[in-house]
């Protein structure tokens, strides 16, 4: 059933819901998670993240215009937007180190909520266009124990996302879309090296680093679905790499027992690089069923070094370790979806999906800042329609990372990781509204 004959039927056959009826339907739901390799964050819509980012070729709804625009055309034509809420749960990571307890260490767990908007406009002829504000990136972690907290008191990466989209289909079978990426970003990183347990400061007590920035930068999106059948779609998406120059205060700190002997105030400057994604799917649709295949390469190898800038030169002064580039060298990752969706009736839509992701980080360069191993990504989701115009939805997603043992070597003057992490990984809710008029 197309996205415009089900309104019409709808408009026939709805009746009203109680509401006392969507609460207890919303509240049955789980809780799930929301990340994937490295620091990207696919779950980005209610349809995303219950079905595991395997959203590429079938975007019924709104959030086409973020996951592809080129899909905007076959929506009906109205405005439609979607507004949601992700809840994103980052439990406890556990590192045990192979050589003393002393070394040991657990991650702060975290709670963060992020707002998500999605938006596409009536047809202007052949054209649609669309928006979206959304969080494609995003990092955080904090460990309170004197070996973590050495490289990743605090490590945390805020980065916000405005979309505008179009949407072109010059012929039935063909859309194209695309937009410009319009993306904000704060980074925070906090370290204290003290002594004990490095004994190498002597006679210093510890070393102390707070740096923060901003900076926003444009990229693009491009979109192409082909649809050689009416329920046979296939589909690629490609975002392009973003480069973010993180400007801000930096501040260094030498101390002796509680005496400051050494300090630094003044600019400070990383780099991060958002890495391109390159997206392919098919999907097929067999009645009220629809089932969606996807792979993505997302290319972390452009993620090479981690190098903090500041007003003067530091080599050969106690702050040395912190003027010196970090090299991280991670590899392009692929991440393999499948995500279901069922149609029951007029009212209810149920959604499932499975997803195997890669990580990018090489043993060699694994740090505290993110301990990252491959996920196996299972997801669900419920939507129902209360209304020609109104349709209300929960999706949950859980984000379980495989343990990890590392053994590498150390960088800036601190000792390497020879360990094990366990634990992690994330779940995450969402629950959103979309509405039609």
């Amino acid at each position: 059933m197309t996205d415009e004959n089900y309104h019409v039927a709808q408009q026939k056959r709805m009746k009203p819901a109680g509401i006392g009826f969507i609460l207890l339907c919303l509240l049955v739901q789980g809780t799930g998670s929301a990340t994937a390799s490295g620091f990207r964050i696919t779950n980005q819509s209610l349809g995303a993240v219950g079905q595991a980012g395997a959203h590429i070729a079938f975007t019924p709804g709104p959030d086409a215009s973020y996951y592809n625009p080129a899909n905007m055309g076959d929506l009906a034509d109205a405005w439609q937007v979607e507004t949601s809420l992700t809840f994103l749960a980052l439990p406890t990571i556990e590192y045990q180190d192979s050589r003393s307890p002393l070394l040991d260490g657990s991650s702060d767990s975290e709670l963060f909520v992020m707002p998500l908007v999605h938006a596409v406009s009536p047809q202007y002829g052949k054209l649609r266009f669309g928006f979206s504000l959304t969080y494609p990136y995003g990092l955080s972690k904090q460990w309170q124990q004197p070996f973590p907290r050495a490289s990743a008191e605090q490590f945390s990466l805020l980065v916000v996302e405005g979309n505008p989209t179009f949407a072109y289909e010059p012929v039935s079978w063909l859309s194209i879309g695309g937009g410009v990426r319009v993306v904000y970003g704060k980074g925070e990183v906090d370290s204290a090296v003290s002594n004990p347990p490095f004994a190498q400061l002597a006679p210093l007590t510890e070393l102390s680093r707070s740096s923060d920035g901003t900076d926003t930068q444009l990229g693009y999106n491009l979109a192409l679905t082909l649809k050689p059948q009416p329920n046979w779609r296939i589909a690629a998406t490609y975002r392009s790499e973003v480069e973010l120059d993180l400007d801000g205060d930096g501040r260094l700190g030498a101390w002796l027992g509680t005496v400051p002997i050494a300090a630094y105030s003044g600019s400070a400057e990383i780099g991060v690089s958002l890495p391109a994604v390159l997206s392919l799917a098919t999907s097929y649709t067999i009645d009220r069923l629809t089932v969606e295949l996807g792979w993505d390469r997302t290319f972390w190898s452009s993620f090479k070094v981690l190098d903090f800038t500041y007003d003067q030169n530091f080599t050969g002064t106690v702050f040395d370790g912190f003027d010196r580039p970090v090299v991280k060298n991670w590899e392009d990752s692929d991440a393999f979806r499948i995500g279901l969706s069922y149609e029951w009736n007029q009212q209810w839509t149920t959604t499932l999906g499975l997803a195997y992701d890669q990580t990018p980080v090489p043993d060699a360069t694994l740090g505290f800042e993110l301990p990252d191993a491959d996920a196996l990504i299972y997801c669900a989701g419920v939507r129902y329609r209360a209304s020609a115009a109104t349709e209300l939805g929960l999706s949950y997603m859980y984000h379980r990372t495989e343990s990890r043992s590392v053994t590498n070597e150390g960088v800036a003057g601190l000792p390497g990781i020879d360990g094990t992490f366990t634990e992690g990984g994330a779940h995450a809710v969402t629950i959103g509204v979309i509405t039609r008029f």
